[in-house]
């Protein structure tokens, strides 16, 4: 299935009224991946956001992912609801710019070292003078103090470090990273949120002061990992991998069908679990004593694997989803991406939705990530070129004259 294949999408991805951060404005000086995100969720929901990019090297998240005929694929999505500018940030006169914009911002989102705003004259002191109510987001790996200040951070090590790798994988088998930005996902997601609640501050406070939002990228993921820190603290235990079981409870895996296909069972609730070892053909294990609890199951898991893992792999996908659905028990299928564009479901609820773009026309990506019902966000437009409102923000909103505009241009100031 292609993107063209939802028609309509386009038009209906767009909604009909302002989303609820409508009159907001966000400059987005961030990169790679956490800030973007944010300000991109910020976008989604009625925010007007101004994308600062190197007028020279662009964004590093054009870099990133698949591109088609020359043109990134990830940035249309991450991008859009962004206004590009090309800026450079380092240079005086383009400093210079960006404490002007930033008079009429309510959000700024940044991710340079600590110290690096500052250094360029553009510190949280430096902008407040402008404009006491501005919220400024700051993305680092390890925060804007302590030891590891300074380093540079990545998601990779967030993963590393916040205990997510160390507990995944197989028993046997090295820590293991995730295939995809799990670390800053989370961060931009957690961002979002953190500048919406400084902006809700903000306008409960008299004087209209804003704030600054300091945001590691390893907090938010070690929220994720859950209590390990406390359960060592209290009990010394240190997790251990364990596959995809679960130390919680039992049957929890992955089992692969008769046709090359896998599924995902959980049983996390008391029924649940009984009804699939009821759906198996194994009623009696149900009235063992250990059965009853979720940590009684997990110690037995390899019996229940096996018992699971028998009857599944003597039926089709189809077939093992459609008799746990009618039992009432939890399962799902293990999809790739070809699976996920073509289920009903993701397909009936708009997870995904297909807009109009200016380089490849119909263009399949996820929708805004929550519904509202009264203020929904919208997807305006997509990702843009380097640079391509530049002219319009620099010369229409602060009276950069032509001339100086092409002073700047050709020392390479802005793009």
């Amino acid at each position: 299935m292609t993107s063209s294949a939802q028609p309509g999408a386009a038009r209906e991805a767009r909604g009909s009224g302002p989303g609820p951060l409508d009159g907001l404005r966000v400059i987005d000086a961030s990169t790679i991946l956490a800030g973007p995100l944010c300000a991109q969720l910020l976008g989604d929901f009625g925010a007007e956001v101004i994308k600062i990019e190197h007028p020279v090297a662009g964004d590093g998240m054009r870099g990133h992912g698949e591109s088609k005929d020359g043109i990134p694929l990830w940035w249309k999505e991450v991008s859009r609801n962004k206004r590009t500018v090309g800026l450079s940030l380092s240079d005086p006169d383009g400093a210079a710019l960006f404490r002007r914009l930033a008079q009429s911002a309510d959000v700024l989102v940044e991710n340079f070292r600590p110290g690096t705003l500052e250094r360029w004259g553009l510190g949280p002191d430096v902008l407040h003078e402008t404009n006491p109510g501005l919220v400024i987001v700051r993305i680092t790996g390890f925060g804007q103090t302590g030891p590891y200040a300074s380093r540079a951070g990545f998601g990779t090590l967030a993963e590393a470090m916040s205990g997510f790798a160390h507990l995944t994988g197989d028993p046997d088998g090295p820590p293991t990273l995730p295939a995809f930005g799990l670390a800053d996902t989370i961060c931009g997601i957690a961002a979002s949120s953190a500048a919406t609640m400084a902006l809700y501050a903000r306008d409960r406070d008299p004087e209209h002061r804003g704030q600054v939002v300091d945001m590691s990228l390893i907090e938010p993921i070690m929220a994720a990992v859950g209590p390990s820190p406390t359960v060592y603290d209290q009990l010394g235990v240190v997790g251990q991998r364990h596959g995809n079981r679960s130390t919680n409870n039992a049957p929890r895996n992955t089992y692969r069908t008769c046709d090359g296909h896998w599924v995902a069972v959980s049983t996390s609730a008391q029924r649940i679990a009984e009804r699939v070892l009821e759906l198996v053909g194994h009623p009696e294990i149900t009235e063992e004593d250990w059965f009853a609890s979720g940590a009684g199951r997990a110690a037995r898991a390899d019996l229940l694997d096996d018992l699971v893992g028998g009857w599944i792999a003597g039926r089709t996908r189809e077939k093992v989803v459609a008799e746990f659905t009618a039992a009432g028990a939890a399962v799902a299928p293990v999809y790739d991406a070809r699976d996920l564009v073509e289920d009903p479901h993701v397909r009936a609820t708009r997870m995904l939705v297909t807009v109009d773009d200016e380089d490849f026309g119909p263009l399949l990506m996820h929708n805004v990530m929550w519904r509202m019902s009264r203020t929904p966000g919208a997807i305006r437009f997509t990702g843009r070129a380097p640079g391509a409102d530049t002219d319009d923000v620099l010369t229409g909103e602060l009276g950069v004259g032509p001339d100086e505009l092409t002073a700047l241009r050709a020392r390479k100031v802005v793009s």
